[in-house]
C-alpha cells in the first residue's frame, strides 16, 4: 500500500502535467514556463524540477501514452486481412478520431518539436513514434498505389494524402461537436474523401508510370 507521501508525490505529479496540458493547450508550448506551469499547479518553482527536468519532459509524458496507444490501432488494423484501400481508410478514420478526441492536444501530440517525416533515426522518442506512424501511413498508401519502396513518388503521395487528414482535422479542431457527432456526421464526408484522393493518385501514379 501506497504510503501517505507517495500518494501525495502522485497527486503533485498529476497536477503538474494536468497544468501543462491545459496551459500548452491555451497558449502554446514555447510561451510557457516551467515557473507558470509550476503557479498553475499549486506548487513551488522548485518543486516542479523534482518531477520535470524541463518542458520537453511534460511533453514527453503528456504525448507517448496517446501516441503509442494510437500506433497500436494502427498496428492492430493492419493486421486485418483486408485489401490495402480498406486499411487505409481503417487508418485514416481512427486517426482523425483520435486527433478530433484530443483536438486540444492535436499541435502538442504532433507538431512540437517535430522533425522531418523521413528523417531516419530521430533522437528524441516522440518523434520516434510519430514517424513511425508516418511510416505506417506511407506502407499503406503503397500497398494501394503498388510503388516501389524506393519510389521517390511515394514519400510525396503519401504528405499530400497526410495533407488532407490534417485539413480535415484542422478544419473541425474548434468545433463545439463531440467527437460521436461529428464522426456520426461526417464519415460519410470522409470516407467519400479518401476514396475520391485514392481515384487520383492511383491515376497519378499510373500516369506518371507510363
Amino acid at each position: 500500500m501506497a504510503s501517505k507521501q507517495e500518494l501525495r508525490s502522485e497527486e503533485t505529479k498529476r497536477s503538474i502535467l494536468a497544468a501543462a496540458g491545459n496551459l500548452f493547450a491555451v497558449r502554446g508550448f514555447d510561451a510557457v514556463t516551467m515557473r507558470e506551469i509550476a503557479k498553475e499547479a499549486g506548487c513551488s518553482h522548485t518543486t516542479i524540477y523534482i518531477y520535470f527536468k524541463d518542458k520537453e519532459a511534460l511533453l514527453h509524458q503528456l504525448s507517448m501514452p496517446p501516441l503509442l496507444s494510437l500506433q497500436e490501432r494502427f498496428e492492430t488494423l493492419l493486421d486485418q486481412e483486408t485489401l490495402p484501400d480498406e486499411q487505409l481508410k481503417a487508418i485514416s478514420l481512427e486517426f482523425i478520431e483520435f486527433c478530433l478526441t484530443h483536438r486540444n492536444m492535436y499541435n502538442l501530440f504532433f507538431n512540437v518539436k517535430s522533425v522531418r517525416v523521413d528523417e531516419e533515426a530521430p533522437e528524441m522518442e516522440i518523434n520516434q513514434v510519430r514517424n513511425r506512424l508516418f511510416a505506417k501511413l506511407t506502407g499503406t498508401v503503397q500497398g494501394c498505389l503498388r510503388l516501389e519502396a524506393r519510389d521517390e513518388r511515394l514519400l510525396q503521395y503519401t504528405r499530400i494524402y497526410f495533407f488532407t487528414l490534417h485539413g480535415i482535422v484542422a478544419t473541425y479542431m474548434n468545433s463545439e461537436e463531440t467527437v460521436e457527432q461529428l464522426m456520426g456526421r461526417l464519415m460519410p464526408t470522409f470516407q467519400q474523401a479518401f476514396e475520391v484522393l485514392l481515384v487520383g493518385l492511383k491515376q497519378k501514379a499510373e500516369g506518371s508510370a507510363e
